[in-house]
């Protein structure tokens, strides 16, 4: 088929109406100073939006011209933008901004093949410069245009400057400053990288979707007797409370909430965290401050809750929770981490085999539900880059061959009796944008064992849901 760019963009603007638009927008607003757009754009890189408009207002409350920016020392300029993306390199590059600006007598180019001489400035940020703060035709390809364009199949493309280049012949003029604003709003709320919103897109009965994966529908309306149960490795309980924890959990809307490496003794909880309304809660934290530590919120009132697996060597560390209920047991379980140069990995493997023999003894007296974060992979379909992972930590051959043992005790991976397809992943590093690009791994599961299957509803992955480097898992269940 062939795009009707002009009507595709249409919809998406209206779409998009109501959503946040990008920061170098929202400065342009404010003022067309081509100092100043140049600098939040160049803030703005790897960096979430809120984040760089505060930073670029702090840093414009000392420095809005080139030679007040060239007073401030660099390590004072790493203070005011903190904690931008790749802060330190950036503020090395505005140092050396004015210096640079010299060259242009001191006042920003306006042309792209300028733009790119000076540090800290790609094609991307060139043209945004050029678009925005002068008003000039320029197209802006980041990775959201880049990969929306070839979902629509307006282009064929492997890399944002082939984008760029082959939009500069076949996009209309008049789109060229407006299009990186809309497909990035459109790509953060709709059309999103990872779980792509297609039951909801206005353009799904006419888009290609070249290469898509849409997002798998959760929430169903529970039927009568099913729960609903989540697990999410938080990464910090303290921390993600700062990103508005509690009302992700009414959201998730769950009967038992299983959380890991909370990172926090009881003591440090606030009643925010241990007292979320229609919950009670159980903590189980490692003798280490900071450090490890699992937790459930349930709805259901427990017939016995045991904590660890009554092994000091593991205990101590805060790992395993389990809850009694009349007809099953819910075991919430954070895996040690092999480690950097698999320095833990036998301790891993010890714990591997006492957790299985902790688990088989359950599963003689009732079903028994395991969920938490396995650290580990368990086939090449479960994460972005196999061959380039077996030695590392999560996806060794011996941490796989105790998944491959666990399987075959009849514990069934829930969420691959619904969903065979790749790229479903539950862990993204911090690093290089991986949850952005999709560059993840499927390490935090819902297992059941071999006398719940009967049970088991459906499975799924929450990747919608933010606020760590791993997102909630969900197991539909009835009793």
């Amino acid at each position: 088929m062939t795009v009707d760019i002009d009507h595709f963009l249409a919809v998406v603007d209206k779409a998009v109406k109501d959503a946040d638009v990008p920061v170098v927008d929202l400065i342009a607003v404010q003022t067309r100073d081509p100092f100043k757009v140049l600098v939040a754009t160049i803030l703005s890189s790897r960096t979430k939006d809120e984040v760089t408009a505060k930073a670029s207002k702090r840093l414009f409350n000392k420095a809005t011209t080139p030679s007040a920016l060239a007073q401030l020392s660099e390590e004072t300029i790493a203070g005011l933008i903190y904690p931008v993306g790749f802060y330190k390199t950036k503020a090395r590059h505005l140092k050396k901004l004015p210096n640079c600006l010299e060259q242009f007598s001191a006042v920003v180019p306006d042309t792209i093949d300028e733009l790119v001489q000076l540090p800290g400035v790609g094609r991307k940020t060139a043209n945004l410069v050029v678009s925005v703060a002068f008003g000039k035709p320029a197209i802006c390809v980041d990775t959201h245009v880049h990969r929306i364009m070839n979902i629509w199949k307006y282009v064929a493309t492997k890399t944002p400057l082939q984008t760029e280049m082959t939009l500069r012949k076949i996009l209309p003029e008049r789109h060229w400053i407006k299009v990186n604003s809309l497909l990035v709003a459109f790509g953060q709320s709709i059309c999103r990288p990872v779980g792509p919103k297609c039951d909801i897109c206005p353009l799904c009965r006419i888009c290609p979707q070249q290469g898509v994966v849409p997002r798998k529908i959760g929430g169903k309306k529970k039927n009568r007797g099913e729960l609903r149960f989540i697990s999410w490795n938080v990464n910090g309980i303290r921390a993600v409370e700062k990103k508005g924890f509690a009302d992700i959990i009414a959201e998730l809307n769950a009967d038992i909430i299983g959380i890991q490496e909370t990172k926090a003794q009881p003591d440090q909880l606030s009643e925010t965290i241990t007292n979320i309304d229609g919950y009670t809660s159980f903590w189980h934290s490692a003798e280490r401050k900071g450090y490890s530590g699992v937790g459930f919120y349930t709805r259901l009132t427990p017939l016995n809750v045991e904590y660890g697996l009554g092994d000091v060597e593991f205990d101590c560390e805060g790992r395993v929770i389990t809850l009694e209920f009349e007809k099953f047991f819910i075991t919430n379980i954070y895996f040690p981490n092999a480690g950097s140069e698999l320095q833990r990995l036998d301790y891993k493997l010890r714990f591997d085999r006492s957790l299985l023999e902790f688990a088989k003894k359950k599963e003689l007296i009732k079903p028994i539900i395991l969920c938490g974060d396995f650290n580990v992979a368990h086939k090449e379909i479960d994460l972005k880059n196999p061959k380039n992972n077996e030695k590392n930590a999560g996806f060794t051959p011996e941490e796989r061959q105790w998944m491959n043992t666990f399987v075959e005790a009849g514990f069934i991976d829930t969420f691959r009796m619904f969903d065979q397809r790749p790229e479903q992943y539950t862990w993204w590093s911090y690093r290089f944008s991986a949850r952005k690009r999709n560059i993840g791994w499927r390490i935090d599961y819902f297992c059941v064992s071999e006398n719940g299957r009967k049970g088991i509803r459906d499975a799924l992955i929450k990747q919608d849901v933010m606020g760590s480097d791993h997102c909630p898992v969900e197991l539909v269940y009835y009793p």
